[in-house]
């Protein structure tokens, strides 16, 4: 009796530990949330808050989201995603631009993204048919419908997630910002968007370059062409014109020679 009557209390001490063990509080999903400054779901950029939302949106439509927002400070896209036949999820992005109180030309985005999961469920549907003729009679009416149940829906944590989507996001910044901040130039790519094809440029063809010292080749100069000689101009005799004579004045008498000096 002794025995048996230890192993009983035995059993009961297990059992109300185990029911203690399961009993116990388990810690709350908020108890993870710290609130510290990660960085995981921000980035700070050197443009407006109007121009950060539009170089967001342009990231998401690259990437085949559905925009559903019209505010220009609020970017909200939607994009699904059909896993089997009996499962589908959908992804909700979120982005929201705000001035940082550093100037017009600064702001800080931030982003995160909604994961809902889908599942097939089949309804089953049941109505009665009464017929008064023949008295209270009723036949059941079975019908089965389909539907898509929300099943989890939870946000998405991952780093790498949101830092594919910034880098994205720098890529659509304008181009004076990019070259102003020094960011550099992500590959589109690498990134999901397809790059436009570029004709190849026409190789150049690099003269031969001449070795220093080696004999250069001697172009022979044209010969002047030979230079006729010029005749000496000849003269000629100037031309004495005739004395003009009046009839009405009298010939000239001729010179009339002086007398000889007086001899003393």
């Amino acid at each position: 009796m002794s025995t048996s009557f230890h192993l009983r209390s035995l059993g009961l001490a297990l059992v109300l530990a185990g029911a203690a063990g399961c009993s116990s509080p388990k810690t709350a999903i908020y108890e993870h949330e710290n609130f510290d400054d990660s960085g995981t779901f921000s980035r700070d950029y050197p443009v407006s808050d109007i121009a950060a939302c539009e170089a967001a949106r342009r990231a998401l439509l690259s990437q085949g989201y559905i925009i559903t927002s019209s505010d220009p400070k609020l970017v909200v896209g939607n994009k699904s995603f059909q896993q089997t036949g009996e499962t589908h999820m959908q992804i909700s992005f979120n982005v929201v631009c705000a001035a940082d109180g550093r100037g017009s030309n600064h702001s800080t985005m931030f982003a995160n993204a909604l994961q809902d999961r889908y599942a097939l469920k089949k309804v089953n549907n049941s109505a009665s048919l009464g017929v008064g003729v023949l008295g209270s009679v009723s036949m059941p009416i079975g019908s089965t419908d389909d539907s898509m149940v929300k099943v989890a829906s939870e946000t998405v944590s991952a780093p790498k997630f949101y830092e594919r989507y910034f880098a994205l996001v720098d890529v659509f910044l304008p181009q004076e910002v990019k070259e102003a901040a020094h960011i550099p130039e992500q590959p589109k790519a690498e990134l999901g968007v397809p790059e436009p094809k570029v004709a190849p440029a026409a190789e150049k063809v690099e003269a031969p370059k001449e070795e220093p010292g080696a004999s250069q080749p001697v172009t022979p100069k044209p010969e002047a062409a030979p230079i006729a000689p010029q005749e000496a101009p000849v003269a000629t005799p100037p031309v004495v014109a005739p004395p003009v004579t009046n009839p009405a004045l009298p010939a000239p008498t001729e010179a009339i020679p002086p007398l000889p000096a007086p001899v003393q």
